[in-house]
């Protein structure tokens, strides 16, 4: 395995190679990342992954400084699993200078997470071009979990008639039904035992759903208020189209209810989808 620091290096390592596919990361990496990481290699000769905490799509009272780095540990992972370059650039590597030059993912950029955290998408958009104009990529994997951001950046892909294809797997969840997150070790002890019950809310609203319901707005307010009465600080719970995330409409097959609330300090997001 071999571990680049520069995108030079990066560049001539990959001459080297046919085809490769690409998962990046902001490391910490847990099973999901490893599940990630499995459905890349059989598609491609070479395995990229990156291990970059991006600065752009952290708001400025968020947690880019304390985002946990554990590059030690993340290599001996992706040695085991078997992928081929790990991409560790420094920050001046990928910003070499002020980024004048973004991506402005439409309105999707200011619905749901977009609305807590302004200018988040931009930020993921603009990285991830960059990183797939650095690793070229023929695919490229990302998880459900980060649902809003799967369609931020299909969309991109799509209207950019970058030659790259997505795919999106599904999210990788404990015995308990917590999606895993590199975020969850911010949880103490009482929190980690409370945190699946997010899971367990989202499961209540699509069995509704798949029952027949259809008073959305309800829906959402009541798994909101029994989530505020465990404690949690819900930012939304909200049922949108799995299409273009507005609201659905009479008729409506394909669904999916997503959330993002705090337990403590700890902000944590999860989505399931219906499908009728």
């Amino acid at each position: 395995m071999d571990v680049i620091h520069s995108v030079s290096a990066l560049r001539e390592r990959l001459q080297r190679e046919p085809n490769n596919v690409f998962v990046p990361t902001m490391g910490n990496l847990h099973a999901g990342h490893i599940q990630l990481i499995n459905i890349a290699k059989p598609r491609a000769a070479c395995t990229v992954v990156s291990i970059f905490v991006n600065r752009l799509q952290f708001g400025p009272k968020e947690d880019f400084d304390k985002y946990p780095r554990t590059l030690e540990k993340d290599c001996t992972k992706l040695r085991e699993a078997g992928v081929d370059v790990v991409f560790v650039p420094d920050e001046s590597e990928i910003y070499p200078e002020p980024q004048t030059y973004v991506i402005e993912p439409s309105d999707l950029q200011h619905i749901l997470d977009g609305a807590v955290r302004p200018g988040h998408f931009r930020g993921v958009a603009t990285v991830v071009l960059k990183l797939f104009n650095m690793v070229s990529p023929h695919s490229a994997i990302f998880g459900k979990k980060d649902y809003q951001q799967c369609l931020v950046l299909t969309n991109m892909v799509r209207q950019l008639a970058l030659p790259i294809e997505l795919i999106l797997a599904e999210t990788v969840r404990a015995e308990d039904g917590l999606a895993l997150s590199s975020r969850n070790r911010y949880l103490s002890p009482d929190e980690r035992r409370e945190a699946p019950h997010l899971y367990g809310i989202l499961c209540k609203a699509r069995d509704q759903l798949a029952t027949g319901a259809r008073d959305y707005q309800r829906i959402e307010l009541d798994v909101m208020a029994e989530l505020a009465h465990r404690g949690w600080k819900p930012d939304y719970i909200s049922i949108r189209r799995q299409s273009d995330l507005r609201p659905p409409v009479n008729g409506e097959t394909a669904m999916v209810v997503l959330a993002a609330a705090r337990l403590g300090g700890t902000r944590l997001i999860d989505n399931v989808e219906v499908n009728i």
